[in-house]
């Protein structure tokens, strides 16, 4: 069963990963890039936190929530030590901050805030922006779906303990 799963991933990482084409990846790449250490996803809470008083305490939940989620991400990738992967004919578009891979930080922290901040904001465009951010990762050829997978599953529970 885990070997029919290992092929299972890496199937869908070669296809997904093989659709890449100019410009896209340009485009999806400096997407991506604000997903990086949870960046976008601290910057929307933290102008929340700045610009609405009535509901201060809620996005600083969220905040905390998106920062322990990506902390908790890192750790989790310490004690996996899954390689990203490396396939010569498919190499990585973009540059990563480190060789691990699982689970997927991009997703964790994308789907954490989708979670944390809805109900602050519009729910639907929160999770779109989400999904977009765990799936770029696997277009530019730096994490497997099952990374993203977990990582999607990682945050939307720790941002569910941010509520």
């Amino acid at each position: 069963m885990r070997r029919a799963l290992a092929r299972a991933d890496l199937r869908l990482y070669r296809a997904v990963r093989s659709s890449a084409r100019p410009p896209a990846t340009e485009i999806v790449g400096r997407f991506s890039s604000l997903g990086e250490h949870a960046r976008l996803w601290l910057a929307l809470g933290a102008v929340g936190v700045v610009l609405d008083r009535p509901r201060r305490a809620r996005w600083r939940r969220g905040v905390i929530g998106v920062a322990t989620t990506y902390a908790a991400n890192t750790a989790i990738k310490a004690l996996f030590r899954r390689a990203r992967p490396a396939l010569a004919e498919l190499p990585a578009l973009v540059p990563t901050p480190t060789a691990l891979s699982f689970p997927s930080a991009h997703a964790s922290s994308s789907f954490a805030a989708a979670r944390a901040y809805a109900g602050l904001l519009p729910a639907g465009p929160l999770y779109a922006t989400a999904a977009a951010m765990a799936c770029s990762r696997v277009y530019l050829g730096v994490h497997y779906p099952s990374d993203v997978a977990a990582g999607a599953l990682l945050g939307l529970a720790m941002g569910s303990l941010a509520r």
